[in-house]
């Protein structure tokens, strides 16, 4: 069934009303009609069963059936913030994270960073992003949409530290020196709905001075086992290993 996000905290209603983009897609791609029936998902992560009453030229509206139970997001909140990664990368790592779960991302040029993006990239990039976070959400049945957020400096990203109860580095330093305890100690201690910020370079790690400055904010470093991982992959590995232990494990 097909889900859709709405900006909307939820209020019981006799009805709800869809248009934009999601009129479009109801109407013009999936060719819907009345009785076809939709999840679809509000901003306070209420997601509801919906049935389609009436289409007209602008808006579809649907009627509450059901309130869907099912949870479908990790116990923690994990924000990626990456190093800006050469080509597409970036495009394909938040796709893959956002189906993992991840909460949010936060896109930085770290020092070693090929990417140089001026604002008007920046902004055309965010966009893209943000398309695909909705995209990848909706067809990964989750009820929580994430954010993007890209910064044009990478001293920017020290502001956000303090929302944050936890930071975890990858740092592939810890990995070719099998520090690999530092994660799994993390999670067996972590409260449910801690908020994590997990920090990955690009294709050129992190320099001496952005380590230091990690440190300086009592950063976690963690090795994400025994192999060297790319930039784009990184991720999406320390998500999984998340999603198993808190999920899978002892379920």
């Amino acid at each position: 069934m097909q889900r859709y996000f709405t900006n909307e905290k939820y209020e019981k209603k006799s009805t709800y009303s869809l248009s934009g983009e999601a009129y479009h897609h109801m109407t013009h791609v999936l060719r819907m009609k009345e009785g076809d029936q939709i999840y679809l998902v509000f901003s306070d992560q209420v997601t509801i069963q919906a049935k389609i009453t009436s289409i007209n030229e602008k808006q579809v509206f649907v009627k509450e059936v059901a309130k869907e139970s099912q949870e479908k997001e990790l116990p923690l909140s994990i924000t990626i913030a990456c190093g800006y990664p050469k080509g597409d990368k970036i495009d394909w790592m938040v796709q893959k994270a956002t189906e993992l779960g991840a909460a949010a991302f936060i896109g930085f040029p770290a020092k070693t960073s090929i990417v140089k993006w001026d604002q008007k990239k920046l902004s055309k990039k965010q966009q893209r992003l943000e398309k695909i976070t909705q995209e990848a959400a909706e067809q990964s049945q989750r009820s929580f949409l994430p954010n993007v957020t890209l910064l044009a400096n990478e001293k920017d990203l020290s502001s956000f530290f303090s929302q944050y109860d936890y930071i975890l580095v990858a740092y592939e330093e810890s990995a070719k020196q099998d520090e690999t305890a530092t994660l799994p100690r993390l999670l067996q201690n972590v409260p449910v709905n801690s908020r994590i910020l997990a920090i990955f370079g690009p294709e050129g790690g992190f320099s001496p001075e952005e380590i230091a400055t990690f440190e300086q904010n009592q950063a976690l470093f963690c090795g994400l086992g025994s192999r060297i991982l790319r930039a784009e992959t990184a991720p999406l590995y320390l998500l999984s290993a998340i999603s198993y232990h808190c999920e899978l494990l002892y379920s």
